[in-house]
């Protein structure tokens, strides 16, 4: 924008310096051509009057010696020519051979006094022709011409159109330098709320404009640009503020909801019964644990970023078989597919636990019975990709794009279960772990999900306790 600012500048800076500059051209050759002309005028006009002795008596030595001496002195040729046209005597040469020599004869046989060219252009390499009549009481007895070179003249007349070039081109150098620094105090306030903006959009909530800097106007615009983004800030803060605080009251009923399901377990002996209160302990730690994330992700929303690193391929692992008795209920194959060895992430506290969840559950609800639902890891584009790949109905490349609005739901999905949040959450979940959520119809039809993970490092090995005796 500034280039472009200073552009114009420079473009109607140039259009003015030439609107002024040509017509102050084309004047200073005017004037040196008449200037020249009127010198030449006046010499030819006194070798006229001394050419109408020469010619009354028929005595030309000394009209000759005058020319002679004239041409000598000056290099300018001086002819001259009789009624019938002929050169009589003279030096440098035929005057007639010049261009528009004949015309400017004629004009001085009838009387008059002509000089040609009427303007001395650079370009051009004329001699400048003057032709005086020799007039004896109004009986014009011949005329006198002089052909003058010009080389000299259009010189100095170039000369002049080079220092106006020069002039023209400091005044654009100063046009130059005034406009970048009028573009940079103009475009400074701009400049910064652009930079800004990306800093908020980056997470920095607390960027601001300084906004005494610019013209009045931007000035007013960066302090209104500062209203907003305080009162959106404070929005935001007010949200986090509640997801937290919810978050951690809700800590409290979950602890006595798992203290009361524990004490349950003294009074089971049937060992199915055993194994489903040992699930639903391992349940409400897990919820204990979606506490924690939701409060971490709170935290990073607010700009501190704390991740940790897991294993893509025990989360899978695990979640799927968490997943196995609801899916064996519904009649879907879930079908779970990892590589040999761990595939280490970055992510906050129970993203992936949480995003799996959210997919496998929307996989369940629109993957008819007899189904499958694959959930597999893999290695892609230097990171850890997870990927969720259902059955059922799928959705168009144009569903997919609004379904991680929050609360979007699809048209043929109505009356399905749900708030229209699973994915919005696996959305926010991911991209505060710093990955990527892509939805797109699966090539057999369904829906596909892929998670692209940012890859982690496998933690260091926890040293063995020191025996104590």
């Amino acid at each position: 924008m500034r280039r472009r600012l200073v552009t114009t500048y420079v473009l109607l800076l140039c259009l003015v310096l030439l609107a002024l500059e040509i017509p102050l051209a084309v004047s200073l050759t005017g004037r040196e051509t008449e200037r020249v002309l009127s010198d030449r005028i006046a010499d030819t006009t006194r070798l006229a009057s001394l050419a109408v002795p020469a010619v009354r008596s028929g005595e030309f030595a000394s009209l000759l010696d005058e020319l002679g001496r004239y041409h000598e002195l000056y290099g300018i040729g001086a002819t001259f020519v009789d009624l019938d046209r002929r050169p009589w005597i003279g030096f440098g040469g035929d005057p007639l051979t010049a261009d528009h020599a004949a015309a400017a004869v004629r004009g001085a046989l009838a009387g008059r006094v002509v000089g040609t060219p009427g303007t001395l252009w650079p370009w051009e390499s004329r001699p400048l022709v003057v032709a005086v009549p020799v007039d004896d009481g109004g009986a014009v007895l011949g005329a006198i011409v002089t052909v003058s070179p010009t080389g000299d003249n259009r010189g100095a007349i170039l000369l002049a159109w080079a220092q106006l070039g020069l002039l023209g081109a400091v005044a654009v150098a100063v046009c130059v330098l005034a406009a970048l620094r009028l573009a940079g105090w103009v475009l400074h306030p701009v400049t910064r709320l652009d930079a800004v903006t990306h800093e908020i959009a980056a997470g920095h909530g607390g960027a601001r404009v300084h906004p005494g800097v610019g013209p009045p106007e931007l000035r007013r615009l960066s302090a209104s640009f500062n209203e907003m983004a305080d009162a959106v800030a404070e929005s935001l803060e007010r949200q986090r503020s509640f997801v937290a605080h919810a978050s951690h009251q809700l800590r409290n009923p979950l602890t006595v909801l798992r203290l009361r399901v524990e004490s349950l377990g003294t009074a089971l002996t049937d060992d199915d019964a055993r194994e489903d209160h040992r699930f639903a302990l391992e349940e409400t730690d897990r919820f204990a644990e979606m506490l924690d994330g939701l409060l971490a992700l709170a935290r990073a929303e607010r700009g501190g970023h704390r991740t940790e690193t897991v294993d893509a391929v025990e989360a899978v692992r695990r979640r799927g078989r968490a997943w196995l008795p609801l899916t064996a209920h519904r009649d879907v194959t879930l079908r779970v597919t990892v590589p040999d060895g761990p595939r280490y992430v970055q992510q906050v506290a129970t993203a992936l636990d949480q995003s799996l969840d959210a997919l496998i559950d929307n996989a369940l609800k629109f993957t008819p019975a007899g189904g499958t639902v694959e959930v597999g890891v893999a290695t892609r584009d230097g990171g850890v990709e997870v990927t969720v790949r259902d059955t059922g109905p799928g959705m168009t490349e144009e569903q997919c794009r609004h379904a991680t609005e929050r609360f979007w739901r699809a048209p043929d999905a109505q009356n399905v279960d749900g708030a229209g949040l699973g994915l919005p959450i696996v959305a926010a979940l991911v991209d505060a772990s710093g990955g990527r959520l892509t939805l797109a119809p699966a090539p057999t039809g369904g829906l596909e999900a892929r998670i692209h993970w940012q890859p982690g490092t496998a933690p260091a090995p926890r040293e063995p306790a020191a025996a104590t005796t």
